[in-house]
């Protein structure tokens, strides 16, 4: 997809957490392309590509990778020129491939500049169907240390573990000031911690604000950049239907079921399955991993009215085609009455229940009992079409 966007477009902006992999997938990238990579945060690199126009004749012939780009947001007005340029000489795409760890910072400035000269995509964890196509424990390993490879891949859970707690710490001490904003690091912390109790819960910002003693509008801030950083996802609730007393506040995620589970000092698989957040964090590792296969292809939201009924996924593609998704931890899924009439409620076009085994089978209301790799396969193929 990404060698697709570069070959298509004259730049691309990948976007990511820090060490979800897209300086590897870039350097591969620079092994099979005529390429040069930069990366921001090095002094020296940073030092070239203040005269980007520059450094560009010098390589004109190769894309150029600029790594953290978000660090020096003053280079696109110069990027804009550069790319017109190209253009006029029959240069139309595979100018410069951006990576960036904070979505908004790199939204903003490239949109000011960049309009219709960039596109951008972002970069999951590993998902499932990577790491546990088939394999029922390789699941389970994924749900537990999350998607960061070098978390997944730690050769004990206590490893893995150590590993999430200094990637939390780096954020809070390094990252997180460097990108401005004036937040102290305990407060953060406890704010972070606090999403992760209530993981796939219905934001309440007033309880949030009395536990941190802060106002509204400040836990409105924060969480404002913990999305920004792609760090927590915010789930809209849906609003269509002005018949029905609907719940209006956004449902929040930490996104990253690894890092949700090192904030609560969650570390074997144990600890998880006996914990009040287990089944909040399931939910929250199913909807990554299906929106990690939808490429932006449809638009995510969540149902609930006021009396109870309720849908955790709902997934509107375009044409209006609407799938409604329950997710259930266990092995023999028991839908609530609630479900079938959020189903008729929304006039969803296909029901699916997914739960944690892997047989595919027809319940009633034609809903349709699924695994996440199953369903994952399901959503390729529907924005493949």
């Amino acid at each position: 997809m990404i060698r697709e966007a570069i070959q298509n477009n004259p730049s691309v902006a990948l976007m990511g957490p820090r060490q979800v992999g897209k300086t590897t997938i870039a350097l591969d990238l620079s092994e099979q392309l005529p390429a040069i990579y930069l990366d921001l945060e090095n002094t020296l690199d940073a030092i070239k590509a203040q005269d980007i126009a520059g450094f560009h004749t010098e390589n004109r012939d190769k894309l150029i990778i600029l790594d953290e780009v978000q660090r020096t947001p003053e280079i696109f007005a110069s990027l804009r020129g550069i790319i017109d340029k190209e253009r006029r000489k029959g240069n139309k795409a595979g100018l410069f491939l951006f990576l960036g760890s904070a979505s908004m910072e790199l939204l903003q400035q490239s949109g000011e500049s960049l309009a219709g000269r960039i596109a951008y995509l972002e970069l999951f964890g590993v998902d499932a169907l990577e790491f546990a196509a088939h394999d029922a424990e390789a699941l389970v390993q994924l749900w537990l240390r999350g998607g960061f490879p070098e978390s997944l891949l730690a050769k004990t859970d206590a490893q893995s573990i150590g590993w999430r707690r200094n990637f939390i710490r780096t954020y809070l001490e390094r990252d997180i000031p460097q990108l401005g904003p004036r937040i102290p690091a305990q407060t953060l912390e406890r704010f972070w911690t606090m999403l992760a109790h209530n993981q796939g819960c219905v934001l309440n910002a007033s309880q949030l604000a009395r536990n941190l003693e802060v106002s509204s509008v400040t836990v409105n801030r924060y969480l404002d950049l913990m999305v920004d950083l792609l760090l927590v996802r915010r789930l809209q609730p849906w609003a269509s239907n002005a018949g029905k007393r609907l719940v209006r506040a956004p449902k929040v995620y930490v996104r990253d079921s690894g890092v949700t589970h090192a904030l609560l000092n969650i570390s074997t698989f144990n600890d998880l399955v006996s914990h009040p957040v287990v089944g909040g964090s399931w939910e929250g590792f199913v909807i990554e991993n299906l929106l990690s296969v939808l490429q932006g292809r449809a638009l995510p939201y969540y149902y609930r009215t006021a009396v109870g009924a309720e849908i955790d996924l709902i997934l509107e593609f375009s044409g209006q085609e609407k799938w409604a998704i329950e997710i259930k931890r266990n092995s023999a899924p028991v839908l609530s009455k609630g479900f079938h009439i959020a189903c008729e409620d929304i006039k969803a076009d296909r029901k699916f229940v997914i739960y944690s085994g892997m047989d595919q089978f027809s319940m009633s209301g034609g809903i349709t009992a699924i695994s996440l790799q199953a369903m994952m396969h399901e959503i390729t193929k529907k924005v493949t079409e």
